[in-house]
């Protein structure tokens, strides 16, 4: 039985995986699964493919696609979530700044370099009309340190999924100011070229299996209290949450890989465009 290392966000997007493994529905079909969590987000999972410390990511979309452009030796096989992922942006309970617009000029929080927090900045502003050369950073890793460098005035502001942020900001610690869907489905599936070409029926049998427990997720007894215990979230904000996020069991399409191409490339985050082919695996 070969075991496959799966990274992903401590989010609630990932509860799929991990009911398929305690309810030891990988093992049926002679996979084992071994999760690793990765509060730092995509950047890290991007380190962790490219040095083996994982065979799987589940990742975001833009995060994976600039990785692989710089060199990442992983494809994608899957869109995971079909949905846009919503950042909230989020100041310093106490800050003086009250709107989005407020924070030109500013420093922003991120996780660290190439990751969502930092992709997506540039996306904001733009968005915002700002000028997106005079953007800067502070690297603080995780939620954890976006915490320290707010309350500390180290950053001004920091962008992350609006509904796992959302219990700092009922407890007082974050203030959001708005939000910033991505305009594209948010999370891919991404598997290391030499586990694609040594292991391909294994990854096929595990996108099976996954597949299975997505398209019943909603329809799960009693789901909203799960996640909502689980995750440490209101009732109301996971109802609001299940609403609007969908999974998907299909390839992400050509026309959605052009239009993130399109957009890290105008916003200078990546110097080419390659062919889809680069980029996705058919399994």
């Amino acid at each position: 039985m070969i075991t496959l290392r799966v990274g992903g966000v401590p989010e609630h997007f990932n509860l799929p995986w991990h009911l398929a493994m305690e309810e030891g529905d990988f093992e049926y079909d002679h996979l084992a699964i071994e999760w690793v969590s990765f509060p730092g987000g995509t950047g890290a999972m991007n380190a962790a493919l490219r040095n083996n410390e994982i065979d799987v990511a589940i990742i975001l979309t833009e995060g994976i696609i600039k990785d692989i452009i710089d060199g990442n030796p992983s494809k994608i096989v899957q869109t995971y979530v079909q949905s846009p992922l919503i950042w909230g942006i989020h100041v310093a309970a106490n800050s003086t700044f009250q709107e989005v617009e407020d924070l030109e000029n500013t420093k922003a929080a991120i996780s660290r370099l190439g990751s969502g927090s930092h992709l997506m900045a540039y996306i904001n502003a733009e968005k915002q009309h700002w000028d997106t050369t005079a953007l800067d950073f502070e690297i603080v890793g995780d939620i954890e340190g976006a915490i320290d460098a707010l309350t500390k005035d180290a950053a001004q502001y920091f962008m992350w999924e609006r509904f796992t942020t959302k219990p700092l900001v009922d407890k007082g610690v974050f203030r959001r100011v708005g939000d910033c869907p991505t305009p594209w489905p948010c999370f891919v599936i991404a598997v290391r070229e030499e586990i694609l070409e040594n292991h391909r029926n294994e990854v096929r049998e595990m996108l099976q299996v996954i597949d299975t427990k997505t398209i019943s997720f909603k329809e799960i007894p009693n789901i909203e209290q799960i996640l909502a215990t689980r995750y440490d979230q209101k009732l109301e904000d996971i109802i609001e949450w299940l609403e609007i996020t969908s999974w998907s069991q299909s390839q992400i399409t050509s026309e959605e890989i052009a239009k993130i191409q399109n957009n890290l490339f105008d916003l200078k985050l990546i110097s080419e465009k390659v062919p889809v082919s680069k980029l996705i695996y058919n399994l």
